[in-house]
């Protein structure tokens, strides 16, 4: 075969990165509008909208299980909250899911020590027969012992597991808490336990107070009656199950589910300017455990997406493309407003600049990770320079995920951020009557907002896309 010229070689490859380049230009964000972020970062550091939002929904609302009376109210309360700040278009999409009732619950040992025990119901249980159920207890130290477990060992009696969460500034043992908490009491029943009890899923250790949560039940006639007890309950439990004898525990719980409800996402959108079609998507849910009043989890994250919209409102010039801020329906018990908004927009999914979700509470944002094409990682570059002076680090190598319920948007195909909140003491308070008001720094809030804010507007200012496509990030590992 002929050789071909040098620079003939050259000129092709040349024409050919040409070519690659005009179809995957690099996204870039303009020096006007950095400056612009810069401003309204600096702005939202001194503002107190996110505050008096969450401040209003934990005072006029209070808690807000899925499906109870204040859902309904929580959700007007949102529509009128958006329109208040100035949003251009408010609307609600419908959730469907099971409604569950907690009525009452208590428990207690029976023998060989008799004595009250402080616990949760968990959302699925089922509630026990009438009269209570009695039963020995056995007790597990993980997850995995109770899967190695003989089911002769467990058949007809209640499960413990002692599994202990430590303190971390990222949260990470929640991932196995919350493993035991939804995983466990359907081992258990499958193994043909009568009931399930884990230590909370918290980190507090001095507070008698449990912590609910969720269980992986989904089909009410294969459950079990399962809670959690306050962490000195749990330690009371271990202490006389260590004397050798049998401990024989009463739980009387009276929950269980009732039927379907019919919830809703609630959305409020700034309308872009030149691509109104276009959407950076933020939010929180609405919903929260009932023995607090949600303050932490998540009005906190409702009120920091509310918030950074309206401060991008009231700039001089709106946003190139829609800011929209999704407070969504029943994360709690399955992430059904994310499942069931990303089902309804997934054929809409490139049209999806970024997006990521607040729902870790309120501490300081310390760390933000992206997934994003390669081709947009110098934007990414832009915003990690403008967060990096109140706090917020740039992880290169960790993916992006969403948050809870926009991590479904993002399984799609949606570009996506991760943006960590300091959660060192988040666990001593999360799906416990200590989620309130009081928790929350009004400084370390607005952070919050100032960060929500600036990667908003950036984005939406962006000369370019980050890659949002059906499937477009399948494989990067993101996990929230």
């Amino acid at each position: 075969m002929r050789p071909v010229p040098l620079t003939l070689l050259a000129a092709s490859l040349l024409l050919a990165t040409g070519i690659a380049s005009a179809a995957n230009p690099t996204t870039t964000i303009s020096a006007t509008a950095v400056k612009t972020a810069e401003q309204l970062r600096d702005k939202a550091m001194l503002d107190d909208t996110g505050y008096r939002i969450v401040e209003s929904l934990t005072t006029e609302i209070g808690p807000r299980l899925a499906g109870s009376d204040a859902d309904q109210r929580a959700r007007d309360w949102a529509v009128a909250k958006f329109k208040a700040l100035g949003y251009d278009k408010v609307y609600t999409e419908e959730v469907k899911y099971p409604l569950w009732v907690r009525r009452s619950e208590h428990a207690a040992i029976v023998a060989p020590f008799p004595q009250s025990l402080v616990l949760s119901a968990l959302g699925y249980s089922p509630g026990t027969p009438k009269g209570g159920l009695t039963a020995q207890v056995v007790k597990f130290d993980s997850l995995d012992a109770l899967k190695a477990a003989d089911p002769d060992s467990v058949k007809g009696k209640i499960v413990y597991i002692g599994y202990r969460m430590q303190r971390a500034k990222d949260g990470h043992d929640y991932g196995m808490g919350s493993a035991v908490r939804t995983g466990g009491p359907v081992l258990a029943q499958t193994k043909g336990a009568a009931g399930f009890l884990l230590r909370s899923a918290g980190t507090d250790a001095d507070q008698r107070i449990a912590h609910t949560g969720v269980t992986g039940f989904r089909d009410p006639a294969k459950a079990i009656p399962a809670a959690a007890l306050s962490n000195p309950d749990a330690d009371q439990l271990e202490r006389i199950l260590a004397y050798g004898k049998p401990v024989t525990l009463k739980l009387d719980l009276d929950c269980g589910v009732v039927g379907e409800y019919t919830g809703a996402n609630v959305i409020g959108e700034i309308t872009g300017r030149k691509h109104p079609d276009q959407v950076v998507a933020i939010g929180g849910h609405l919903d929260s455990w009932d023995p607090g009043t949600g303050a932490i989890d998540d009005g906190a994250g409702v009120a920091i997406a509310m918030a950074a919209g309206k401060l991008i409102h009231d700039l001089p010039q709106r946003p190139d493309r829609t800011i929209r801020v999704i407070a969504f329906a029943n994360e709690e018990m399955g992430l059904w407003g994310g499942r069931a908004y990303a089902d309804k927009h997934a054929g809409e999914v490139a049209k999806f600049q970024l997006g990521t979700e607040s729902d870790f509470g309120a501490g300081p944002v310390w760390r933000m990770s992206a997934s994003v094409k390669p081709q947009a990682r110098d934007a990414i570059d832009q915003i990690a320079k403008v967060l990096a002076p109140i706090g917020v680090a740039y992880d290169t190598k960790k993916p992006g995920g969403g948050g809870s319920d926009l991590s479904q948007m993002h399984g799609k195909g949606m570009a996506a951020l991760s943006l960590t909140q300091d959660g060192t003491h988040y666990f001593d308070w999360h799906h416990t009557s200590n989620d309130t008001l009081d928790k929350i720094d009004p400084k370390q809030l607005a952070q919050n907002v100032a960060v929500y804010a600036t990667f908003s507007y950036m984005a939406a200012q962006a000369d370019g896309d980050f890659g949002s496509a059906p499937g477009a990030f399948a494989n990067d590992g993101a996990g929230e």
